[in-house]
């Protein structure tokens, strides 16, 4: 065999090293980059911030980088969204879509593309979605109305005049079961009489509709709402009115504010059923990593609600210490 003189060889050494190490760094660094997770919300309230810092959570947990959104409600928005996130070329895609069946085809476009898609708290009528996470919202207004069905006959006597705010127009399948299990509960007693129901999810909304139900309606003694903003608002109205002490709210989703109502001298908020929603948002970011790596994940998971009343205030304390905590 012959050999090269030393200086060829040591020359050629050197040329082949960085082709040797630039083979080997190539892979690492697109491994590196992170992948992308779009998070959509569809609007601003204590539910969908803590959805968020869920997600945040997780997100940074797996490594991945969140892209956050919120639709506000908007159909057309929420395609231009996803639309967008398509042209981006995320990994997948988080959402609560606004409507069973409209939503499907922008997803269908994204899952088309490879991205997977991970629905929580509302979902549309297909099987695209790899995994849904959500509470079962006939039992979140159901929990609520056992509550309400409770009050009723122990200080009412077992009969109320009720009206009801919901968000039908914006949610209309999540609104339709809230309200199906809270009607399911308090018409059990005979003496129950449910004489208005509007839509009205946003804080300062429900306060005039509320209002306009004590007008039309004097009778009124008890409100339930069927998301937060709807039982704010209907406390609010209350309050405005000069009823307090005559007019009992019960609502389903929790938050701050709410629990603070639950503990106030003024006797108007009874008790509210939420749902878990840092659990839901990071869940939900869980869930579409496991599918980015092409593991298997649950095509469904329901979470139990949580029932916080006036009567166990340490119970509430305790939920506003870790709503602090989650918040951080």
């Amino acid at each position: 065999m012959n050999l090269l003189p030393r200086t060829i060889a040591v020359s050629l050494l050197l040329c082949i090293v960085p082709v040797v190490l630039l083979t080997g760094c190539g892979p690492k660094r697109e491994g590196a980059a992170k992948r992308k997770v779009a998070g959509i919300v569809f609007q601003e309230d204590q539910f969908f911030r803590l959805v968020l810092f869920g997600m945040r959570e997780s997100a940074a947990k797996n490594g991945v980088e969140l892209l956050e959104a919120n639709s506000a409600g908007k159909p057309d928005r929420e395609i231009q969204l996803v639309n967008t996130y398509i042209a981006s070329n995320v990994d997948a895609i988080v959402v609560s879509p606004l409507s069973s069946k409209a939503s499907i085809s922008a997803l269908e476009r994204a899952r088309e593309k490879g991205i997977a898609i991970i629905t929580y708290n509302t979902t549309v009528e297909s099987d695209l979605p790899a995994s849904y996470i959500e509470s079962d919202q006939v039992d979140l207004g159901a929990s609520t109305g056992k509550a309400a069905r409770e009050y009723i006959e122990t200080r009412f006597d077992g009969k109320a005049t009720i009206a009801i705010l919901a968000f039908q127009s914006q949610a209309p399948e999540q609104s339709e079961m809230r309200t199906r299990g809270f009607k399911q509960e308090v018409t059990r007693l005979p003496g129950v009489h449910i004489v208005a129901e509007q839509d009205a999810w946003l804080a300062e909304q429900a306060v005039k509709k509320a209002g306009d139900i004590l007008t039309a309606h004097p009778g009124v003694n008890l409100f339930w709402a069927a998301n937060e903003g709807g039982t704010v608002g209907a406390v609010m109205a209350v309050k405005n009115a000069g009823r307090t002490g005559r007019i009992a709210v019960f609502g389903t989703d929790t938050g701050e504010q709410l629990a603070n109502f639950l503990v106030s001298d003024d006797n108007i908020l009874q008790a509210v059923t939420g749902q878990r929603p840092f659990e839901i948002g990071s869940m939900a970011v869980d869930a579409a990593v496991r599918v980015i790596k092409g593991e298997r994940v649950e095509k469904k998971v329901s979470l139990a609600g949580i029932l916080l009343t006036r009567q166990k205030p340490e119970e509430v304390k305790r939920f506003k210490e870790r709503l602090m905590q989650m918040s951080k």
